[in-house]
This record gives structure tokens, sequence and C-alpha cells, in this order.
């Protein structure tokens, strides 16, 4: 239902699983294996994985904090996007590789909940692009010294908040990794 003409494909969408960002993360196990999962998925059904890589003074580039875990491997063929904001989209060629691969569907998964996965969800949403979170494949750091509630209560409200986010045109959704459909249309 995207409002992106002539974009009927989906992909999944790897923000920001590196070293320096999950660990220590909430569930990060479990949330590490079924980015994996679905990593594993895309792959077999032949749909695009795109991966996001942030860098910044903490996370410098090519440094081990800035690597992505050693359970996930991106592919040679598959695009790896480069960022320095919470926004994948925020100047980084996101939108001209997805355009490419026909993409209005992003299947959204990685770290961290509260700032990079909800500033992409609703920087993919603004663009036009529909935009599935998958429940139990994100995670995020404790804030709480920041005043944040605790990081299971900050993924359980972005997990509801984006099941009731509407747009025009627009589809936005959550998803548990067990049922997420990479052929779904809404």
């Amino acid at each position: 239902m995207t409002t992106l003409e002539n974009r009927p494909n989906t992909a999944l969408l790897v923000i920001d699983v590196q070293h320096g960002v999950v660990d220590g993360a909430h569930e990060r196990d479990a949330v590490v294996a079924n980015v994996a999962g679905l990593v594993d998925k895309a792959r077999q059904e032949r749909v695009p994985v795109v991966w996001v890589q942030h860098s910044d003074e903490d996370l410098v580039r090519g440094s081990d904090d800035w690597r992505i875990v050693s359970e996930l491997s991106p592919d040679d063929s598959e695009a790896l996007i480069e960022k320095h904001y919470g926004d994948s989209f925020e100047d980084t060629t996101l939108e001209t590789v997805l355009s490419g691969l026909g993409v209005g569907r992003l299947v959204i998964v990685g770290a961290e909940t509260d700032a990079c996965i909800r500033s992409t969800l609703h920087g993919a949403f603004v663009r036009g692009y529909d935009a599935t979170l998958v429940r139990d494949a994100h995670t995020t750091g404790d804030q709480t010294a920041w005043g944040a509630p605790p990081p299971d209560q900050v993924i359980a409200h972005t997990n509801l908040y984006w099941t009731y986010q509407t747009a025009p045109g627009r589809k936005a959704a959550t998803v548990e990794t067990k049922d997420v459909d990479f052929a779904a249309t809404t």
C-alpha cells in the first residue's frame, strides 16, 4: 500500500547490530538470533537485505565496537549503508539503494529501539514506505540513568505505538519473528 510508485518489493533493513551498540542490550542474544533467522529467511526468499552501520565520535569507524556482531555476516552482494544520524535515510544512500531495488515496504530490525529504530521507522513512513517493525527483533540498552524507562518498557511502548501508527496510503505494522511474511503487501 506504499505511496511510492513502482516499488512493489520488500527489503529487510538491519539497523546498527554492532558490538558497541548491542553489547549489554536487553535480551541481546535472543534479538541477534531473531535477526539472524530473518536474514537467512530473506536470503532464501531472495528478499534484499540492507545493512545499516552507524559511526560517530563514540562509535569510531573501523573499531571493534563499530563492527557488526560476529553472529551476523553481511553478504558482499548486500547493500551496506553507513550513517551518522539516527534516521538511516538522513544524509545516506539508503533511498537510492531502495529505489534501485524497487522497495516500497521495509521490515525493520536492530538497535537501538528508542533512537535509530524509532527515527528510521518514522523516516521511512514520512517518505512513503510501508514500515513493519519486528516486535522481538529490536533492542536497546539501559538508559534509566538519564530518565528513560527500563529497556523492556521502551521496547513494549515502541511496539504498541507502531502497531497503531497510521497515515494516508501507507501501512505501519508490527509482527513477531515467527510470523514475518516478506511476501505480504500489508
